[in-house]
């Protein structure tokens, strides 16, 4: 492999966390890069209702727990650290069942010295829901870890509505939320930059990164125009299938690598974005 595939690409990154290491390895390829994050994280490590749920969770330790992002366990566990609680919180979870959404999920949980039971192939929330549901929930006390905030792009299900519907006590557990940039105008700077195909292609890590950007583009009335871009000549290259649901959902075909993680997504740029010039 040399070390110009990618000379005379523009690539723009979304990405907020890691995005430094992403960058350099388009960039060492021959990328010109364009780096707007698409959505702040926002932990709530001083928020009282994370406290107060942790304590309940401590308290009365949970049937199942339902993990859906590695960020947000490992949050959790950061709040609890501070609180003093951590061991507390970790030999509670100790006895429960655990799910976990998709692999950067289960490593956090291993990294703390727990084990998972089941992870989806898919990596969606929907099939956790059908996986427990036909087990059976009745009656069980699940917490759910959430996964940031919901929007109306993202096809996602609430785990801990869903599994409530079907008899379960949840605890619904946030550690983050998602929120868009307050400063909205390099979003729309790269919403033009995109309309008028001078990128070659947007990379996303998140499904609320890409609610994030068609939000900023419902915004300023310009969706189909976005749409119109990337359904011709600028790809959008998500790093999974559950980044990609929005766009999915709206029948724009994604980029994607074969494993969804940030070093074959590098990989899968470098080898296949130079085959559609």
């Amino acid at each position: 492999m040399s070390n110009d595939e990618l000379s005379g690409l523009t690539i723009a990154v979304t990405a907020e966390r890691r995005a430094a290491e992403f960058i350099t390895l388009l960039e060492r390829h021959g990328a010109a890069i364009t780096h707007t994050p698409a959505i702040h994280v926002l932990p709530l490590v001083d928020d009282s209702d994370l406290r107060s749920r942790t304590a309940d969770i401590i308290a009365s330790p949970p049937d199942l727990l339902v993990v859906s992002t590695a960020v947000g366990f490992r949050g959790w566990l950061d709040a609890a650290r501070a609180w003093d609680e951590e061991d507390a919180l970790l030999a509670a979870l100790q006895s429960a069942r655990i799910i976990t959404r998709g692999p950067k999920a289960k490593g956090a949980v291993r990294g703390a010295g727990l084990r998972e039971e089941w992870s989806p192939e898919t990596e969606s929330s929907e099939e956790v829901h059908e996986h427990l549901v036909a087990e059976g929930v009745r009656g069980l006390h699940v917490a759910v870890q959430l996964h940031g905030t919901i929007t109306e792009w993202e096809p996602m299900t609430d785990l801990s509505v869903s599994l409530a519907g079907a008899g379960a006590e949840t605890t619904a557990v946030s550690v983050y939320r998602w929120i868009r940039p307050e400063n909205q105008q390099p979003l729309l700077t790269l919403l033009d930059q995109i309309i008028r195909a001078e990128v070659d292609a947007v990379t996303f890590t998140s499904a609320p990164a890409v609610a994030s950007l068609l939000s900023t583009a419902k915004d300023a009335d310009r969706v189909d125009a976005l749409l119109h871009a990337f359904h011709g000549p600028v790809a959008p290259v998500c790093v999974g299938s559950v980044t990609a649901s929005p766009f999915t959902a709206l029948g724009v075909e994604t980029m994607q690598p074969a494993r969804p993680r940030l070093g074959s997504m590098a990989k899968y740029i470098i080898e296949e974005l130079p085959k559609r010039r």
